[in-house]
């Protein structure tokens, strides 16, 4: 759940290349998906669950808006995982942004409904994306936005090798205001 009690800043976290992956498992009785046609659905409760959007209907719209049009690349690039009576709980998407004309691999909407969240279920899922970044971009600098909102997010992108960013302004199009936040979620994190 995001946490609007701290003032909102965007925080951008960027792992470089050769940095170890972390082993970590689901729990018996989840497996990772990747998104088939009609998961959209699935992907916006998701996200709605987690308070990113405030409708599930609004966040569908942005998913087919945003990453329905790339078929082939949502397929390969969208992952879900996925509870053995097939109910989907998290979500982790492994896209790219641009600065200009440089392309910047960059992980986003990573989502755990809240009732699944402490169970390693984030972490597995996290690290299993950035395999698939490494495999589907190969072992280069990658991004994963973020917000203040998420400082629990943070604990676990961290754990996973990223490293907040505090010098690149703009990377894949995104204000970095990571400088502005880390006073306030530095004794979070």
């Amino acid at each position: 759940m995001l946490d609007k009690s701290i003032a909102h800043y965007r925080v951008i976290l960027k792992r470089t290349p050769d940095t170890p992956v972390p082993n970590a498992f689901l729990p018996q009785g989840y497996s990772i998906v990747t998104y088939q046609d009609g998961d959209e659905e699935a992907w916006g409760e998701i996200e709605t669950s987690v308070q990113e959007f405030e409708r599930v209907e609004v966040a569908v719209d942005y998913f087919r808006s945003k990453f329905a049009p790339y078929r082939t690349e949502v397929t390969r690039r969208t992952m879900f995982v996925q509870k053995d009576d097939g109910e989907k709980i998290a979500t982790f998407t492994a896209w790219w942004n641009y600065t200009g004309m440089r392309r910047h691999p960059f992980m986003h909407w990573v989502a755990v409904k809240p009732e699944y969240q402490g169970l390693g279920i984030g972490k597995a899922l996290i690290a299993e994306g950035v395999r698939r970044m490494i495999e589907l971009e190969g072992d280069c600098v990658m991004y994963i936005p973020t917000q203040t909102w998420s400082h629990k997010a943070i604990k676990l992108y961290r754990w996973a090798g990223f490293e907040l960013e505090l010098d690149e302004p703009e990377p894949g199009g995104y204000a970095n205001q990571t400088r502005q936040a880390l006073p306030l979620i530095q004794h979070l994190i």
